[in-house]
């Protein structure tokens, strides 16, 4: 298993960390390289007459305005002009598309050159299977180790062999847009009740309250992951569901359940939820069509990019019902880039990885996308033009007193997948709390025999 590290030693002392790698919305396939498109197949893997090889880069990335996107395309470009026998085609596919695809990738031994692995819980099975190929060699080249926080890496690490390199370390926070907050005459909530008051006015004006994907179901656990860390009062509930010494019955988990059911109830998000995915859902609160997005400061640098710029502020997840420190936070260590152990063009690939996140830090500051990223940053954010909001951001990073990582990266697979279904289920189905209780414990038996 992978080393469990405590934030205080990831959190950044002046500067921050690794951005979660948002989704998307359509797969899509392209290639950069001398050669534009770049073949597929076996036939890709192997060099041609020339001399010439194609790594495919299995990635997150796949909205073209986002500056994730850009900054892989401007990287992959810098690489390729440089190493004109080098082809790199990218499969760009939302997140839980990218999940789905490994998984079937993985079962028939045939994972991309370069794929997305999570951290810890989500990653093992991949590790376990003698899939992924160890990097230390790698992380050893160019000052690369050194470039990423401390102790961030250990969330990727097995038997003392790192795996995958996180693009993100993260917080959660509640996005606001000012303009819609002033026009509903609503304030800040400092706690959940208020929150679902202002809910309520914002919907009495035809404000969509909240906006979230959970087509991607990971977006309805997130939020409710973080009613969970305040009604338990602090972080540390699923470890104590995993060493037996609470189960998914305690009061702390059915009363979140209560809770999420509330603010669904109370009309916070907009029609057919379950129908929107991560960069539809974000694309509402991008385009000024909703006042609230509970999400990752991964969102940072896109909302920036967006039509909304200077409207924006953040706040804290609230209190629930009087529990819970706002200061702790649903933590989010990235998706990370891993090679595939079977590689043909293992050395090739390697490289290319050590060019790409030895540059990243740089390009991602350089695109003021540089808020929740996993490296150590060089540079004066102020003086380089970022905005308040990143700002604000950064002096809430300094002031981190703990908190959780998702449920997907703490359990293991089959209950996690339980959990997915549960809480998405609740967007279009209202049931008693015990009940989601159960669903949760029987999974979690189930699949911890």
């Amino acid at each position: 298993m992978a080393k469990v590290m405590k934030w205080a030693q990831v959190a950044l002392a002046g500067s921050l960390a690794v951005s979660l790698a948002a989704c998307g919305t359509d797969a899509n396939k392209s290639a950069a390289g001398s050669g534009g498109a770049g073949s597929s197949g076996e036939a890709a893997k192997e060099k041609d007459k020339s001399g010439a090889v194609t790594i495919t880069f299995q990635n997150i990335y796949p909205d073209p305005t986002a500056p994730n996107h850009k900054i892989m395309k401007k990287i992959v470009a810098d690489y390729t002009a440089a190493h004109p026998n080098i082809k790199i085609e990218l499969d760009s596919l939302n997140t839980d598309q990218q999940k789905l695809k490994l998984k079937t990738q993985a079962a028939a031994k045939e994972v991309p050159d370069i794929t997305i692995v999570n951290p810890a819980a989500q990653m093992k099975p991949f590790v376990d299977a003698g899939l992924l190929a160890p990097l230390n060699d790698m992380l050893d080249q160019n000052g690369l180790k050194d470039t990423f926080q401390k102790g961030i890496l250990d969330y990727y690490s097995f038997n003392n062999n790192v795996y995958a390199l996180p693009d993100g370390n993260n917080i959660a926070l509640v996005f606001y847009n000012k303009e819609l907050f002033s026009q509903a005459g609503v304030e800040v909530p400092k706690t959940f009740e208020e929150m679902i008051e202002v809910v309520k006015k914002l919907k009495a004006k035809g404000i969509t309250p909240i906006a979230i994907g959970e087509k991607d179901s990971w977006t309805g656990s997130f939020l409710f992951m973080n009613m969970l860390l305040r009604t338990n009062n602090g972080p540390g509930f699923l470890k104590d569901v995993l060493d037996k010494k609470k189960t998914f019955g305690d009061s702390a988990f059915t009363d979140a359940a209560s809770k999420f059911q509330d603010i669904v109830q109370a009309g916070a998000f907009q029609e057919g939820a379950t129908s929107f995915d991560y960069n539809a859902g974000e694309n509402l609160f991008k385009t000024g069509k909703s006042a609230m997005y509970i999400m990752g400061t991964w969102a940072t640098g896109a909302i920036d990019d967006s039509s909304v710029k200077g409207k924006i502020g953040v706040f804290k997840f609230p209190t629930v019902g009087g529990k819970g420190n706002p200061d702790q936070y649903m933590i989010a260590p990235g998706s990370a880039f891993a090679v595939s152990a079977t590689s043909k063009h293992l050395k090739e690939t390697k490289e290319f990885l050590n060019y790409f996140m030895v540059n990243f830090p740089k390009v991602s500051f350089e695109m003021k996308n540089a808020v929740g990223i996993g490296q150590k940053v060089e540079g004066d954010f102020k003086a380089a033009g970022y905005s308040q909001l990143a700002m604000d951001i950064l002096e809430l990073f300094k002031n981190i007193q703990g908190g959780d990582l998702a449920f997907d990266n703490t359990m293991n697979p089959g209950t996690a997948q339980a959990h997915l279904t549960s809480i998405q289920n609740l967007f279009v189905q209202k049931k008693d709390p015990k009940d989601v209780g159960k669903e949760h414990q029987t999974a979690f038996e189930t699949n911890n025999k």
